[in-house]
């Protein structure tokens, strides 16, 4: 395939590059009539793929069934989108996929490394444009050279670059309708997070806690690129939450708490609901005495005027790196409007949205020794790195008992499936003192490389376990549940799995050539049922498999159907 380069001027002058392929170099308008209200009903058009999670709700769950339990065993790979590992910021574990690909009436918009998006036919997998926003090579990342995804609406896709912009392409052709700086990259700042598209904002998140910055949420007019809101995630002095950190000194206006994942909302209480990052050091606690409010936190914020309204904390005075970051699964159960959340801790927690108030926690993993966590949320820690140079072995990991990939949730089966790592690591405590830009995580840390497991493990809303699929390795990649009652999940060994949702049992499996570190999702084109999975081993595999380092990383989608009659 020749690839052509277009508007050389301009890209040089804007400091971003825009690729096409000849023939081929405009999509058809599917997104032009993407509107809030569509949103809302996503999962009423389940042949498309709107949003990140395919629905506001974060459920990760797809009513499509014509994939099921009898017919999966004949599920074939349909297409196969080569994406290359080209690219500046080199390292173990870059230029491989972490995104969702959306899916808009058989176009499929994917964000990948390196500032680059691209468009392809859902159908077939050919490219029909591609754009690469100039990302410095120095930019300061903690944990990969990555990119979780887009959004869509109005005519627009958007997504985020390294170099913390925020963009908006025009999705028939990618040329750039405007772009916005919203980090500052000198600090430590950086952007992974897929953006939401809400009312008439796109919002996204910051990234960077490892290098002390402090974290914040942001908000933009989809049309004009206007900032909109901020929202801080570590309260300033005076703000409520401040007396959380100590009150002389600077550690508040480094203290972490970034949203680097995308937040889920419910439209009947307006409210959007994000998990918060770790606080800075990561490790040495004793720089930010107190319980650091709002890191390692589930907030909910209105949506219109960017204010957190509650909070519930899952680890107060975290020093083991156990960010709350993952996703926040809105159902229904018994009345009541609830939020479930599987944290890097390796506790469950059930929240009532509506207020914050704890339902229900129970551990979703086998092993954790850090501390304990009681019925009532009591918090009682019991190994961390508090002396200097004393190394500290603790379960689970700083990657957690489950890391930012993410867990589903089926509203047929009324089961959440999580996929979980079972991995320790051993801290050391080293105090470093705070310079812009710098690592600021206050301790060595060596990720256990045996005596690892994970699973898919499935739970009803009372944190009881249903049904486990074992591994020999952590399952490090996002879950997919549809309305076949299937249960999709990826291994870091290369294996694309497909169980019941009802007994996990294990019914088709695929080897894909490259670790899973992403989120699959599924949609139809002309009555054919597709389920794309993004494969490449990603960033940061150091910190939660460490061993597979050297693993091939690949780059590809994977598009799988049923033959063809």
């Amino acid at each position: 395939m020749t690839v052509e380069y277009v508007d050389a001027g301009e890209a040089i002058d804007q400091g971003t590059l825009n690729y096409k392929t000849p023939g081929a170099d405009t999509a058809p308008n599917v997104t032009s009539d993407v509107t809030y209200e569509r949103i809302l009903e996503a999962r009423s058009e389940p042949q498309n793929w709107l949003t990140y999670y395919g629905a506001y709700d974060g459920q990760r769950y797809s009513p499509l069934d014509q994939i099921n339990t009898e017919n999966v065993k004949r599920l074939t790979p349909a297409w196969v989108f080569q994406a290359g590992t080209t690219g500046l910021i080199a390292g173990a574990s870059t230029y491989s996929f972490e995104a969702t690909p959306l899916v808009v009436d058989g176009i499929m918009f994917v964000s990948g490394w390196d500032g680059w998006m691209w468009a392809l036919d859902a159908k077939t997998g050919v490219e029909i444009w591609r754009y690469k926003h100039a990302v410095p090579f120095d930019v300061s990342l903690c944990c990969g050279n990555v990119n979780r995804g887009v959004a869509v609406a109005q005519g627009k896709v958007f997504f985020v670059t390294a170099n913390a912009h925020v963009l908006a392409l025009d999705a028939t052709n990618g040329k750039r309708v405007w772009d916005r700086t919203y980090g500052d990259v000198r600090a430590g700042e950086s952007a992974t997070v897929a953006p939401l598209v809400i009312k008439n904002m796109v919002i996204v998140g910051s990234s960077g806690g490892e290098f002390g910055v402090r974290g914040h949420l942001d908000a933009f007019d989809i049309e004009s690129g206007d900032h909109v809101w901020r929202c801080y995630t570590i309260p300033k002095p005076g703000e409520p939450g401040s007396e959380t950190w100590p009150a002389d000194g600077q550690a508040w206006a480094r203290g972490g708490a970034n949203c680097w994942l995308t937040g889920t909302f419910d439209p009947e209480t307006n409210l959007l609901y994000v998990g918060t990052g770790n606080p800075a050091p990561d490790f040495d606690g004793e720089v930010r005495e107190g319980d650091n409010l709002y890191t390692d936190s589930i907030i909910a914020v209105d949506v219109d005027s960017g204010q957190i309204r509650w909070h519930y904390q899952c680890t107060p005075h975290d020093v083991w790196d156990y960010d709350s970051i993952a996703e926040c699964i809105l159902f229904e159960s018994e009345g009541r409007k609830l939020l479930g959340h599987f944290d890097k801790n390796g506790y469950f927690f059930v929240l009532d949205r509506t207020n914050g108030q704890l339902v229900q926690v129970t551990p979703f993993v086998d092993r954790i020794d850090w501390g304990n966590i009681t019925r009532d949320g009591k918090v009682t820690a019991s190994k961390y790195p508090d002396k200097e140079g004393e190394p500290v072995h603790f379960y689970p990991g700083p990657a957690g008992a489950k890391e930012w990939t993410h867990a589903a949730y089926s509203p047929r089966t009324e089961l959440f499936y999580v996929p979980v790592q079972d991995t320790g690591a051993t801290a050391t405590r080293r105090r470093r003192e705070f310079k812009e830009s710098i690592p600021y995580w206050g301790a060595g840390v060596q990720v256990d490389i045996e005596d690892m497991a994970g699973s898919i493990s499935a739970f009803d809303a009372n944190g009881e376990e249903k049904w486990r699929w074992r591994n020999d390795l952590p399952m490090c990649a996002s879950v997919l549940a549809t309305g076949g009652d299937l249960v999709f999940a990826g291994e870091p060994t290369g294996e694309f799995n497909a169980l019941d949702a009802r007994t996990g049992d294990l019914l088709w499996q695929f080897q894909c050539g490259s670790g899973h570190h992403s989120s699959p999702s599924t949609y139809m084109v002309d009555g054919r049922q597709y389920v794309v999975v993004p494969v490449g081993w990603g960033g940061w595999a150091e910190g939660f498999l460490p061993g597979m380092l050297g693993a091939g990383h690949g780059s590809a989608l994977i598009a799988f159907a049923l033959p063809e009659e």
